[in-house]
């Protein structure tokens, strides 16, 4: 059993650095928001009374040295947080391959007392990193013979932490769903292929496109899944025999349904069955010869590297830096060297071996064409892709889907939020591959009540994961006022299950609908609701569709006002975000931009912290970084409201800085949706929609559906690592009603982090992190959530 000792909540501010030095490198190929992750490093581990190093050109400056390695302060990382790349540099090295490479870089660490490394980098720059490590002790020995070093630096210096974190835009590394820069990378694709299919559509052209990542596929998959791709090829996947005849076939099926354009995404490692290459010039090639159709290649080459990191990226980056350094204070010689990674929305530790061994296991899988196992090795996240991808992209003819009589009802609720439309596509699309009649209801529950609703057929939802709002049309009204006309309406049209996308309203209108089971049989079916909302305020989920798309457009929006402030110096903006009461965009929004504060519902203040927050800026203004951006989540106090904080901002801060203010408004709802919402909304929608087809059968009794049980009123939500489906009336006792937020927020955990790296002192509870996990081999049945 666990010892009381464990159960005790473990602060970070009770760890300490003092004695310590860091050193952080970059290494390999460099990838968006490597330059958070320096900047999340040097400011904890300043933060913790350590001393920290940069060391200049990867593992290329290690060995040279000299004023390659410098020790830096607090400033030397403002304003590197939206800028691509990295800023320190990265060198691909070949002194450090070398045993003498690597002994004049363990001299050049030990002369500054180096022992902790902290490497951001591909597997490559890891297993470096750990091999030194490994040595390290032996190469003290050497410096110590050589009369380089004496016996006492010997024994102080004897051990080398190291730690690592992953960036690679190709996310090719086992252990970690997402690896720094594949967010930003997949933003990159996606906005290349929505401007490409306006021109392909004006010409009915097909394009090819070839994307990055190596020998990993997951660009290229998840690409094409966000934009419905007609066909893909990837390397853990290769075509089956013939797949030259099939897949034209496709296409000109696609053509004959009107469509107008065809995408085929290739990754630049793509193989056939005998493991020899397929290329973008030879699959245009085959197009035009066989179908003769105008066909066009486009290589997306560097532009998927470059450009500034999403907010994605700089959250994990952020994230992901701050657990690294706790991973260096905490590490002993008995510890193996470890990577800092996310597992599903939770940052885990796990030992850098057991990951570059498994990744190397899936090149091995590959080579050897055992490619089923290929895919199982890169892990959940890419296994879901693929398994939506198949799912969505090939219509069966009519006379391979079974028949089964049941009509499910799809419509969206509450406010527009980027994304739903990729939820109305998958739910379309996987209830037709499952037999059913899909009927699409126009306006939300009111359109409903008003008859607004007709079926909706496979060619329907073309093109719709790309397309911001809403299509279908939402309305807030609730269900409660229109019950009869409802139920009127679910019995003509025969209406067997229904799946509602959308918000807070949503949720609400479930309950009232599973409440009104006892008057109306009509609503005695299985129904799910989808969360899709900007706020992210929807009980029973981490996430909600649409969420991603609005922070990005918060952090894009922050960039350009920082931009404007650092010009005029000594400025200050104050920027409102929406969110409800829920302060999840202006919390998640500070972090991504690097604010010097957010004010939110959930966390009260009073006259005195924002006393404290002017005094905090007007310090901050006798630095080098003239510049202060405060977040304020519209609803987070009824007194003090934006024009009052302005104000008082302006008159404290006379003399020191001007100040400016910035309602962000309705562009928060608006814009082309995320690669994340797009691939959320399809993967969590399919999800639920196999789900009603699995309770239809189990409610179909006597010729007719009749389900008046909790478990048939689900809202399907990512919790941690999972997707779970959770009965609405469970979820009661969760909800504050008053105030339409979760009364537990995930994200209220991450709070600390943003003061931290804005440099005020508080309480951050790391109880979570520090134990060291394994590389598990999921086991077939695992129903997991990763995105």
């Amino acid at each position: 059993s666990r010892s009381a000792m464990d159960h005790q909540p473990k602060f970070f501010e009770n760890l300490s650095g003092a004695g310590k030095a860091i050193a952080v490198l970059t290494s390999g190929g460099d990838a968006q928001g490597m330059n958070a992750a320096v900047r999340a490093v040097v400011r904890m581990g300043i933060y913790v009374n350590a001393k920290v190093y940069f060391i200049y050109e990867g593992y290329q400056g290690m060995v040279d040295g000299g004023d390659n390695i410098v020790e830096v302060s607090w400033e030397s990382v403002s304003s590197i947080l939206q800028v691509g790349g990295t800023v320190i540099g990265s060198a691909r090295c070949k002194a450090f391959r070398t045993r003498e490479g690597r002994l004049q870089a363990a001299f050049n660490l030990v002369q500054r007392g180096i022992t902790n490394l902290c490497v951001i980098g591909g597997d490559g720059s890891l297993t470096g990193a750990n091999l030194f490590r490994e040595e390290w002790s032996g190469l003290l020995e050497e410096l110590a013979q050589k009369g380089k070093i004496d016996a006492e630096a010997v024994k102080k210096y004897a051990y080398l932490n190291i730690v690592g974190m992953v960036g690679s835009i190709d996310n090719d590394f086992c252990g970690t769903d997402m690896t720094i820069g594949t967010d930003s990378a997949l933003h990159r694709i996606i906005e290349v292929v929505d401007a490409i299919m306006t021109t392909a559509q004006s010409h009915q052209r097909t394009f090819v496109l070839e994307v990055m990542g190596r020998h990993c596929g997951y660009l290229a998959l998840v690409s094409a899944l966000a934009c419905g791709a007609d066909w893909v090829f990837i390397p853990e996947y290769p075509p089956e025999e013939g797949w030259e005849d099939s897949m034209c076939v496709k296409l000109s099926e696609n053509r004959a349904r009107k469509k107008r354009l065809n995408i085929i995404i290739v990754a630049e490692g793509a193989i056939d069955c005998h493991n020899k290459p397929i290329t973008s010039e030879k699959v245009k090639d085959l197009v035009v010869q066989r179908l003769g159709f105008d066909t066009r290649v486009t290589i997306l080459g560097h532009v998927q590297r470059g450009g500034t990191p999403s907010a994605f990226d700089r959250i994990l980056a952020s994230r992901m830096g701050v657990e690294a350094v706790l991973a260096l204070l905490e590490a002993t010689p008995d510890t193996p060297a470890c990577v800092v990674s996310l597992s599903g929305n939770q940052a885990v530790r796990l030992p850098l071996m057991e990951c570059v061994q498994m990744t190397q296991e899936v090149q091995k899988a590959m080579d050897e064409g055992r490619f089923l196992e290929a895919v199982r090795l890169r892990g959940r996240s890419f296994e879901n892709n693929l398994n939506t991808y198949k799912l969505l992209s090939h219509k069966k003819p009519d006379a391979e889907l079974p028949k089964t009589n049941f009509n499910v009802a799809v419509l969206n609720v509450g406010a527009p939020a980027a994304g739903m439309n990729a939820a109305v596509r998958a739910a379309v699309r996987v209830g037709m591959t499952e037999g059913h009649k899909i009927f699409a209801v126009i306006d939300g529950f009111e359109g409903f009540a008003r008859g607004k609703i007709k079926e909706i057929s496979w060619g329907d939802v073309g093109g719709w994961t790309g397309q911001g709002g809403s299509i279908l049309g939402t309305k807030r009204t609730l269900p409660a006022k229109y019950l009869e006309k409802i139920a009127d309406q679910m019995r003509t049209n025969n209406i067997n299950a229904l799946m509602v996308i959308g918000g807070f309203e949503a949720y609400l209108g479930l309950l009232e609908l599973s409440a009104a089971r006892e008057k109306y049989d009509e609503f005695c079916v299985p129904m799910v609701m989808v969360p899709a909302t900007v706020s992210n305020n929807v009980p029973g989920s981490d996430f909600s569709i649409g969420a991603d798309t609005a922070l990005n457009t918060i952090t894009d929006t922050c960039d350009r006002i920082k931009q404007s402030a650092s010009g005029t110096k000594r400025r200050v903006f104050i920027i409102e975000t929406m969110g409800g009461y829920c302060g999840y965009l202006a919390n998640m929004g500070a972090l991504a931009a690097g604010a010097d504060a957010a004010y939110i519902f959930e966390e009260q203040f009073d006259i005195r912290e924002l006393q404290a927050n002017v005094e905090h800026l007007t310090e901050k203004m006798k630095t080098s970084i003239q510049r202060g951006l405060v977040l304020r989540n519209e609803n987070c106090n009824e007194n003090y409201t934006t024009d009052f904080i302005y104000q008082l901002y302006s008159e404290e801060g006379k003399g020191v800085f001007d100040c400016r203010k910035n309602v962000l408004g309705h562009m928060q709802q608006g814009g082309a949706p995320s690669p994340f919402d797009r691939n959320f909304g399809t993967k969590i929608s399919a999800k639920a929609m196999q789900w009603i087809s699995k309770k239809l059968k189990e409610t179909y009794r006597k010729g007719k559906v009749f389900a008046n049980t909790d478990d048939s009123v689900c809202l399907l939500g990512m919790r941690r690592r999972n997707l779970v489906f959770q009965p609405v009336a469970e979820l009661k006792s969760e909800t504050d009603f008053v105030h339409r937020i979760p009364k537990e927020q995930w994200w209220l955990k991450l709070r600390p982090l943003m003061k931290i790296l804005a440099k005020y002192k508080t309480s951050y509870d790391v109880s979570d992190s520090g134990q060291l996990e394994h590389v598990a081999m999921l086991p077939k049945e695992a129903e997991t959530g990763a995105i």
